[in-house]
């Protein structure tokens, strides 16, 4: 049994350390969506509707995104028509969690993991904002698609690009690089 146990160590403490931030910060996101009554959207949620909202005005978009008078999301509304909503689910919080999760069980040193974590959630975030615009506006333009976009594509798109700052984290930055 032992031996066993010095021959998978690394792979023990990577499980261990993974898991061991995802329950924390899963938790700990739990516990900050905890301070919303039923009715309230979370801050993070907010921001990213606003933040996309003002993205598709730059580009000239008649967008609306607002608070649901009676259900925790936002309404989109593009050029006068109900489009979709964004909930809860929709700020990639759960998707910077499982990035952090996976940086911290392959870190390096201090710095260098944090500034990749910082770098990392502000990519993730950003993409995050430009997914959910793309979305609107090809889910108006084409809305024989929504689900294939909403369900299949985007989500891919989102976990690919946390997929490639994996793999750059591993080959570049982390203890385990060469």
């Amino acid at each position: 049994m032992k031996k066993y146990l010095v021959q998978f160590k690394p792979f023990l403490i990577f499980v261990s350390i993974f898991f061991l931030t995802y329950i924390v910060l899963t938790i700990l996101y739990k516990f900050y969506l905890s301070g919303y009554q039923s009715e309230d959207l979370d801050t993070m949620t907010v921001i990213s509707g606003n933040t996309s909202e003002q993205l598709l005005k730059l580009f000239n978009y008649d967008i609306i995104i607002q608070k649901n008078s009676q259900n925790p999301w936002q309404d989109i509304i593009l050029n006068g028509k109900y489009i979709a909503r964004i909930t809860e689910g929709c700020n990639a919080i759960s998707v910077m969690i499982l990035f952090v999760s996976f940086v911290m069980a392959f870190s390096g040193s201090f710095k260098k993991t944090s500034l990749f974590i910082i770098l990392g959630i502000i990519s993730i975030y950003i993409l995050n904002v430009t997914r959910i615009s793309l979305l609107i506006v090809l889910v108006y333009n084409f809305p024989q698609y929504t689900q294939f976009l909403h369900g299949t594509f985007f989500p891919l798109m989102i976990y690919g690009y946390v997929f490639i700052l994996w793999i750059l984290w591993i080959n570049r930055f982390s203890k385990y690089a060469k």
